[in-house]
């Protein structure tokens, strides 16, 4: 027999990550004492900063929204769905210090700014890919969902997620070809949309009587 979970405590520690890794982000936050005396200037020099923390909150943000909807269609975890479900964890629990090396790198030389901002993308593009795993492993696996979830449901929830795959890869290669500051707003503009084209929670069918 194949080894099968139930789906609240992976979904309780998940969220605990989640909430983890979008707290520390802030932690990147700080203004030194000696810049005080000019704070709106200093402030004005730390917009990397706020730039990587706002496309890392977006992005831990939506993964938290669409890894909602796609336990929301499962009614237990499989083995594989398990291992999974970890390696997206590892990724975005390790989001934190490609979002402070960014904000840094930036503003040091082009060279390092290149490298961080991919390592950035390369990071932002597996927690994509892993959950594209997720979506197409549920999607192929019947005995996984609920009986009330069609299948056309997952399916999309699969394109979804491996369209946002494309996108940061395009912008891993525009960081290191183009212009890497192009690529962090690229990076931007796919978390937000993440965010936006979440779908939430699955209808549930009306109970009988």
């Amino acid at each position: 027999m194949r080894r099968r979970w139930g789906t609240s405590r992976v979904e309780a520690f998940s969220d605990g990550v989640f909430a983890i890794a979008i707290t520390l982000l802030v932690l990147d936050i700080n203004i030194p004492t000696s810049d005080l005396d000019d704070l709106w200037g200093a402030l004005k020099d730390q917009w990397p900063t706020f730039l990587a923390y706002l496309i890392s909150f977006l992005a831990i943000g939506g993964v938290w929204l669409e890894h909602h909807s796609l336990f929301s269609c499962l009614r237990r975890v499989d083995g594989m769905m398990m291992r999974r479900n970890l390696m997206l964890l590892l990724f975005v629990s390790f989001l934190p210090f490609p979002t402070r090396l960014t904000a840094e790198a930036i503003t040091v030389s082009r060279d390092a700014e290149r490298i961080a901002v991919a390592l950035y993308g390369v990071t932002l593009l597996l927690i994509a890919l892993t959950l594209a795993l997720m979506w197409r492993h549920a999607a192929r696996d019947r005995e996984l969902l609920e009986e009330d979830v069609a299948d056309v449901v997952a399916e999309q929830a699969e394109r979804r997620s491996f369209a946002a795959l494309g996108l940061y890869a395009l912008g891993i290669a525009a960081g290191v070809v183009v212009l890497p500051r192009l690529a962090a707003f690229g990076y931007l503009t796919v978390a937000l949309w993440s965010v936006i084209d979440a779908r939430g929670e699955r209808e549930r069918p009306p109970e009988p009587g």
